[in-house]
Formats: structure tokens, sequence, C-alpha cells
């Protein structure tokens, strides 16, 4: 076992500590819709008339930080807008999914999580919400089925890649390729990312994270939500393979999907193919996901309904990427703006 592995383990360990201190998560009740080897589809509430709204994390560690705790929950903001909501939770693969990529990811899943939602509430179109990678995933996808998708929320996601875009895309273009690092790593461990990113952005993943603990200090909530949020990067799930070098090579470092050269499940991808109502969150601050990475998107696709929302930051957060999902500043003016877009474009199945 190489030593980002044992270092995975490690840190599900310390996790497993902070929950044993009350800082795990404090889930809403769901229940299990679909379930796969390296997916699965879960649903909050019961079926009811409002539209459905399917959130995708990014493939990177769990996805509870959407259902972070009752005050801090995106899937609870949704059911309080009459929302039916279900989740995407990607399971961590093993050896046997090292070969599922965006084919994958971005396009059988979420179509199997789809059609298991249409054959329990009727509808075939959904709302997709994504964020970071997730967020890529569902815009591909969009670009490939867009008579199944509702609406396309894409928050703090990239979709334009290339040197001096993000810090993760100007690493990648000086970085060898992925290739090169699965060779010896197989799945990609959660802390190897961690690492890489860390190099990527001092800023983002070691300043401001110290920052925002120092300055939570003063209220306890946000220190609890920060410290909430550091329980959940303990969390570690590896890339499979696969997903690893379609990533690094397929976008951040030729950037095929804005090009219109990306194939993904024998499909060519194209952003001009999405014709649904779309609607971005971006970080003016952020060179994680910068709004050049997530705003080009805009200006391709076919759709005339376009919407840009920026987030302003908050306090306990740990990380200002994940604040989009867990910070009270945007639980009290983004999230309500985004559910009342959705219910808005809501008419027909």
């Amino acid at each position: 076992m190489n030593i980002y592995k044992q270092l995975d383990k490690a840190r599900r360990w310390q996790g497993e500590i902070m929950d044993a201190a009350g800082l795990g998560p404090e889930e809403t009740p769901s229940r299990t819709v679909l379930s796969a080897p390296a997916v699965t589809l879960k649903a909050y509430g019961e079926a009811g008339p409002g539209p459905v709204l399917l959130l995708v994390p990014a493939p990177i560690k769990r996805a509870y930080i959407w259902d972070l705790a009752p005050e801090l929950s995106v899937v609870r903001a949704g059911l309080r807008h009459s929302l039916q909501v279900y989740l995407v939770q990607w399971e961590r693969p093993g050896p046997a999914e090292d070969g599922l990529g965006l084919d994958a990811y971005a396009c059988s899943f979420l179509l199997g999580c789809l059609d298991a939602i249409a054959a329990e509430t009727g509808r075939r179109r959904v709302f997709l919400a994504g964020h970071s990678l997730g967020g890529t995933f569902s815009a591909i996808f969009t670009s490939l089925l867009p008579e199944r998708v509702r609406g396309l929320m894409m928050v703090g996601a990239p979709v334009n890649f290339g040197p001096g875009i993000g810090a993760l895309d100007t690493l990648v273009a000086g970085g060898p390729r992925a290739e090169t690092i699965t060779e010896g790593l197989g799945n990609v461990p959660g802390t190897f990312l961690n690492t890489v990113s860390a190099l990527a952005s001092p800023r983002s993943f070691q300043q401001e994270r110290a920052w925002d603990w120092l300055i939570s200090l003063a209220d306890f909530e946000s220190f609890r939500t920060h410290l909430m949020v550091e329980r959940w990067s303990l969390d570690e799930s590896p890339l499979p393979k696969a997903l690893f070098e379609d990533v690094v090579d397929g976008l951040y470092r030729r950037n095929l999907f804005m090009r219109g050269e990306l194939t993904v499940a024998g499909k060519r991808a194209l952003p001009e193919a999405i014709d649904v109502p779309l609607v971005s969150v971006v970080d003016e601050r952020s060179d994680v996901v910068s709004p050049r990475s997530s705003l080009l998107l805009h200006d391709a696709v076919k759709s005339t309904d376009l919407q840009v929302l920026r987030y302003e930051g908050d306090v306990g957060v740990a990380f200002q990427h994940v604040g989009m999902l867990v910070g009270r500043n945007a639980h009290r003016t983004l999230w309500p703006k985004l559910m009342r877009w959705a219910l808005a474009r809501s008419a027909g199945n």
C-alpha cells in the first residue's frame, strides 16, 4: 500500500474521532433509491407535486457537504421550497472501478439516477445542481441529453480550463501527464489530491483556512461549522484512475469540452447543445474556480435563459470553495434565490 493510501486511512480515522466529539454531519433522513458499486442515489421526503432537484457533488470526499447540518443544508432548503430532492452519493471506488471515467460519471451514472427518479416520480426532466466537478459533470451530461434536464445550476463549477484561468489549471500545465501519476498510484488517493491542491493554491487551501479558523473563534456557531467542515475534509475518497486521467488530461490540460472536442459515451459533448435555463454561482475572489472558468459557458450555450449569482463569502466555512454549500450567508441569500429560480421554471414534466 502506498503512503498516500495509508494517509487516507489515517485521516478517515481522525474523522471518526471528531465524530465521537459531536462534529459529524447531522444529515436529513433519507432513503436509498439506487445502489451500485460506485454510486448511490438518496431521496428525501415523499414524492410530491414539486419539481425534482438532483444534487450532484464533486467525486472528491463525501456528498454530505450538501446536508451538513439542519440550518446549513441544501437538501433541507429544497424541501422547504417544496422541491423533490435527490442526492448523488459517489462511493469510494475499489480496484474494480479503476476504469470508470467521464463516460460513467458524466453520463451513465447520472442517466441511471434520472431513470430511477422517473420510475419513482413519473418525471423525466429534473433540475441539476452541481458543485465543483459535480457541476462539470452536470454540464457535460446536459450537453449530451438536454431533453432530460429542466434547468442547470452550476455552483462554483469549472468548465473552461487552461493556464492562468485557475490555480489548478496552471499547476497541471506545468506538471506531468496524468498517466505518469496513475502508473504509480492506480486510483488516486484523496491525500494526494489535497497535497496537489495546496501546492496549486496555498491561499485558498492554507492561508484562508487558517484565517477562517481564527475569525470564527469569536462566534460559537461559526467555529462549530468550521470544525464540521474540517471533519468532512478528512473523509477521503480516491478518484478512479480513468476519471483522474480524463479530468486532468482531457479537461484541465486540453479543455476538450469547451473546444467542442470531448467525446463521452460515444457521443460528442457540445456546449452549444445545452438549451435549458442556466444559472451560475461564481466567487469573484476564487483562484480555485475563477469566474473565467465558469462564465464562458454562458457564451457557448444555445439557451438564452441565463443568470449569474455572485457569492460574497462566509465566516466559519474553512474553505470558501464549499462555503456556497454550508455558509450562513449562502443559506440566507443564495439558496432561496436558486430555489425560486427553479420554481419559476418548473412548468411541465
